[in-house]
């Protein structure tokens, strides 16, 4: 199995910094830390387990480490947030991403599909959930929202092999062992875990889905379950 029509359209990395107003009235203009602000590079850059060279993040709670060490977002997207959001322009890392790729979506990225990419080798974890800095940052207050409920979410890689990856490299697809979990599928279980704790349960079992994804969709699903079990019960 060896796809090149997936290419990776450009690099964006940055560090975090504080920005905004103490005390400001606009929640908007509040003072806040983050590492969303990216800037492209052009030249070869090291991909690690945890990071790209000269990336970082504010909030290493939910954000980095090994199982979101690459943050992913198809080309694709941006016409149509340009027309959502009434936007001149969106540069290439408008959504905070390493890496942004054209080629494919999430309905056909799957969990677990391992790429071979310049000298590193990357796999994909999980779907990204946007957190409110997204919002924040294009001063959209629904956005994260809206970025859920289309499902034009993208998805992180974790690094299985260290190397040099530089724009403009294609991503050659050698090895897709969970063809039933797209992202979409994912990105719509995790969504709807509530309602359907047996497909939660299933996607928990996935063995290439990240940590934290697993977490939190085996309590989801061992709360409903016990729920179930007394509702029949009661009956």
């Amino acid at each position: 199995m060896n796809h090149t029509d997936i290419q990776l359209l450009s690099i964006q990395v940055g560090l975090p910094k504080t920005l905004g107003t103490p005390n400001a009235s606009n929640t908007m203009d509040q003072e806040w830390t983050t590492g969303f602000f990216k800037e492209t590079v052009l030249s070869p850059i090291w991909v690690g387990t945890t990071n790209l060279a000269g990336d970082g993040q504010a909030d290493l709670r939910v954000h980095g480490g090994p199982d979101k060490a690459i943050n992913v977002y198809p080309f694709e997207h941006y016409a149509f947030w340009l027309a959502e959001l009434d936007c001149k322009e969106l540069p290439n890392g408008a959504f905070g991403e390493n890496f942004t790729v054209a080629g494919i979506l999430e309905t056909k990225a799957c969990i677990g599909d391992i790429f071979e990419l310049g000298d590193a080798l990357v796999q994909i974890s999980q779907p990204r959930q946007p957190c409110w800095k997204l919002s924040r940052r294009w001063r959209v207050q629904d956005l994260v929202a809206r970025v859920v409920r289309t499902g034009k979410t993208g998805w992180y890689f974790r690094v299985l092999r260290e190397g040099n990856v530089q724009a403009g490299a294609a991503l050659a697809l050698v090895e897709r062992p969970y063809p039933e979990w797209t992202v979409a599928t994912a990105n719509n279980v995790m969504l709807h875990r509530k309602e359907n704790y047996v497909a939660a349960q299933a996607l928990a079992d996935c063995p290439a889905l990240s940590g934290s994804w697993k977490a939190t969709l085996s309590r989801t699903t061992a709360t409903d379950v016990a729920a179930d079990t007394s509702a029949r019960n009661f009956q």
